[in-house]
């Protein structure tokens, strides 16, 4: 083991000693869901499980940042079972899952932007404060759509076009193409188009969510924190794409997936293996190792 590499995780960049320090101060753990807790055929490994419940033994708190619905999240949490589950916060809205109702919100309209590649069908969703609200696509063929229905657990409400949407009750725009090439580079553009105005990033390689400028996972960590009354410097997070970096800048120490973008490993302090490999596992069990050998 050196300073960069032990538990099973190993720095990329930055000080790999502090990282491991900050690790074991953390009090409040926030992962990202798809892709990071998840594998990628949307199951949570007994892994994870074990994981989560170890961190419950010795008191470090443990919370999602995830956009999906908070519709879609009460089942997943009861399907865990996971009562530690206290807050969830979606890209654009934070869910109180104890009171059922949303706590703060910000919604595209700030935006206000129409945008898009005619190859990169986009979907609108509204269901970041309400487990009723739905999410809107134009494209009912599209490649994600059963993907997206199966994650969320409910189907979605097909209209002509999203002209007709109240964008004031819309949390996020996303577009979906199998190009993920293609993604890519609407990806740089919009942040181009909406610098100041918007937040545009990747949630997956094949998804580009538009939100509210404070709608992004970075605020959602600072509010997490808030809620836990956790210093930031005591947060630890953990996540695979580009909308997980700015929780990473905010936090005490970040941990990417091993199968991130050389973009995302580089931007985290700590890097596992992949999600597939139980690379939220590993981080978490690094995390506890760490506070153990204080």
């Amino acid at each position: 083991m050196t300073a960069n590499g032990k538990y099973g995780l190993h720095g990329v960049s930055g000080d790999g000693a502090a990282a491991f320090e900050a690790l074991a101060r953390a009090e409040l753990v926030v992962t990202d869901c798809d892709g990071t807790l998840l594998y990628t055929d949307k199951a949570l490994g007994e892994p994870a499980k074990d994981a989560v419940r170890r961190l419950r033994e010795v008191g470090v708190r443990f919370t999602v940042a995830s956009s999906r619905p908070g519709r879609g999240m009460r089942q997943s949490w009861r399907r865990w079972q996971w009562t530690c589950l206290t807050r969830r916060t979606t890209a654009a809205a934070w869910f109180s899952r104890a009171r059922g109702r949303c706590s703060r919100r910000a919604s595209c309209r700030a935006t206000s932007c129409r945008r898009r590649s005619k190859r990169s069908p986009p979907r609108a969703s509204t269901h970041g404060c309400s487990s009723t609200m739905p999410w809107y696509l134009t494209h009912p063929d599209a490649t994600y759509v059963p993907l997206e229905t199966r994650t969320v657990g409910y189907e979605g409400v097909l209209v002509k076009r999203f002209d007709d949407v109240d964008l004031d009750a819309v949390d996020k725009i996303v577009g979906s193409t199998a190009d993920t090439a293609l993604l890519a580079r609407v990806e740089i553009g919009l942040q181009t188009q909406l610098e100041g105005r918007g937040h545009a990033a990747r949630s997956q390689a094949y998804y580009l969510d538009v939100t509210n400028l404070e709608a992004n996972k970075g605020t959602a960590v600072r509010e997490l924190a808030h809620l836990a009354n956790v210093p930031l410097e005591r947060v630890a997070v953990l996540g695979d794409m580009g909308n997980d970096m700015a929780m990473f800048e905010i936090a005490g120490v970040s941990i990417a997936m091993g199968q991130a973008s050389e973009t995302v490993r580089h931007s985290a302090s700590l890097v596992s293996k992949s999600n597939d490999e139980d690379g939220f596992a590993i981080g978490v069990n690094a995390l506890l190792a760490a506070r153990s050998d204080r």
